[in-house]
């Protein structure tokens, strides 16, 4: 008859320490008619009732088996659409900066071709020491 009371006792010890952890890491939609310290109140306090109580009324349950909680943000790195403007972003700032170096490149040929020109007469001067 003991081992049948011990039984009986870490049963319902595990039945409460189940209940007080779905209950504290409910989300708050989740829980009905009760506060969540209330709730954690009633399953420890009230021996067997409580978890009983707290698995039969205080969580809602998905009617349609879905998770009916709305999702969690997910990470930048997970969302597809982040990446994607990621992605735009980058391509973006290389065209930008291309364009620049193209420009440089394009002033610096123009400005080479101008030192060089024979009929350019600051070269000129600049050959026969003149400033």
């Amino acid at each position: 008859m003991a081992r049948l009371f011990a039984l009986v006792f870490l049963l319902q010890i595990a039945m409460a320490v189940v209940a007080l952890i779905s209950c504290l890491s409910a989300e708050p939609e989740q829980i009905r008619r009760l506060p969540r310290l209330l709730w954690a109140a009633v399953i420890v306090f009230i021996p067997v009732a409580g978890p009983i109580l707290w698995f039969t009324t205080g969580r809602s349950r998905p009617s349609d088996g879905a998770d009916s909680t709305p999702r969690r943000p997910t990470a930048p790195d997970d969302d597809p659409d982040f990446l994607r403007t990621l992605d735009a972003d980058k391509a973006r700032r290389d065209r930008e900066l291309f364009e620049r170096w193209e420009d440089d490149l394009r002033r610096r040929e123009e400005q080479l071709r101008h030192d060089e020109d024979p009929h350019n007469p600051e070269l000129r001067n600049e050959k026969n020491g003149d400033a």
